[in-house]
């Protein structure tokens, strides 16, 4: 997630890095950022270890491998996925919450414009391998789903589940397009017509 109150799964700042106690949870946080900003397959360990401040050679105390960063990695984000989604039912009504989760995308606009979404890059990337961390990750995207049909249902959308996959379609195509002509007003304004869309379904 990101550290604002209705983001999409996304990478960990330095700062939160520094925060984080024991040189674990501070490489898991670290591979979040790292994967998102260079990709999987460019990423090396020695880079996860200087993000994270830790010696290159202490990072095989805690992972074998960079597969097992990886899976930290996603583990870091349905994490973050769970803080926000505690944070966004927080809100009063369904249509509130998913005008959150889309104000939430819209102010990670830069971070679309450098580097793409900070989860469906990373499931795009692992859909590429056989190593079954793929399908780890859309569990988590499924989370997200799951969790905004259940807005629509609240709505009394009898066709929740669909809204739920657009609604994600929408976002990941529209991060794309952000990423591609690094353009964030793009992301602006599909964030407003989400917006708009959401208060027309009733």
């Amino acid at each position: 997630m990101t550290d604002s109150v209705a983001g999409p799964p996304g990478p960990i700042s330095d700062a939160t890095v520094a925060r984080r106690p024991g040189k674990r949870a501070r490489l898991a946080a670290a591979a979040s950022r790292v994967l998102h900003e260079r990709g999987v397959e460019r990423t090396t360990l020695a880079d996860i270890a200087r993000a994270a401040d830790v010696p290159v050679g202490n990072v095989y105390y805690y992972f074998k491998t960079k597969d097992e960063l990886v899976q930290a990695a996603i583990d870091a984000h349905a994490a973050r996925l769970g803080e926000m989604i505690a944070a966004l039912d927080r809100l009063r009504t369904p249509q509130e919450r998913l005008k959150a989760l889309i104000g939430g995308w819209v102010g990670q606009r830069d971070l679309a414009v450098r580097y793409g979404c900070p989860f469906g890059t990373l499931c795009s990337e692992l859909d590429k391998r056989a190593d079954g961390l793929d399908r780890t990750a859309a569990e988590v995207m499924r989370i997200l789903i799951d969790w905004a049909e259940r807005q629509f249902r609240s709505m009394g959308r009898a066709d929740a589940g669909e809204l739920a996959v657009q609604l994600m379609a929408t976002y990941q195509g529209m991060s794309l397009l952000t990423n591609t002509f690094r353009d964030p007003e793009i992301m602006t304004v599909q964030g407003r017509r989400l917006a708009d869309w959401i208060d027309s379904l009733g």
